[in-house]
């Protein structure tokens, strides 16, 4: 089994940041793409960004662009999200998805039904 675990969402002010981590773990699995997406109530889940393993390409969502970027721990299978300028629009269950294949340079990684692994979400709020 893959465990998926995502942690840092909390409460946070327009204009401040957060980082958000991904920690993926288990037994005969490669990551190839590690990617966040979020939903906000009433709406669909929306791709914010994906990390390419084998090449440390990174992608990320027009709405973000700027204001996120990533960082990444080989060791423990762990990426991190910062967010920073946060704007109320970011309000949503952030989650993460893991991939094993390489979706980027397809441009699969933008539908998150490619993904075959997902954390639990975690919250982030961001109040005006």
């Amino acid at each position: 089994q893959v465990q998926v675990v995502e942690t840092g969402g909390g409460l946070v002010q327009a204009g401040g940041s957060l980082s958000l981590s991904c920690a993926a773990s288990g037994r005969a699995f490669t990551i190839r793409t590690m990617a966040w997406f979020r939903q906000a109530p009433g709406k669909e889940r929306e791709f914010v960004a994906a990390f390419s393993w084998s090449n440390t390409h990174t992608y990320y969502a027009h709405s973000v662009e700027g204001r996120f970027t990533f960082s990444k721990d080989n060791a423990k299978n762990t990426l991190w999200l910062r967010m920073t300028s946060l704007k109320p629009e970011d309000t949503a269950v952030y989650y993460c998805g893991v991939g094993q294949q390489d979706l980027c340079p397809g441009g699969e990684c933008y539908s998150h039904y490619e993904y075959d692994y997902w954390g639990q979400g975690t919250q982030v709020t961001v109040s005006s």
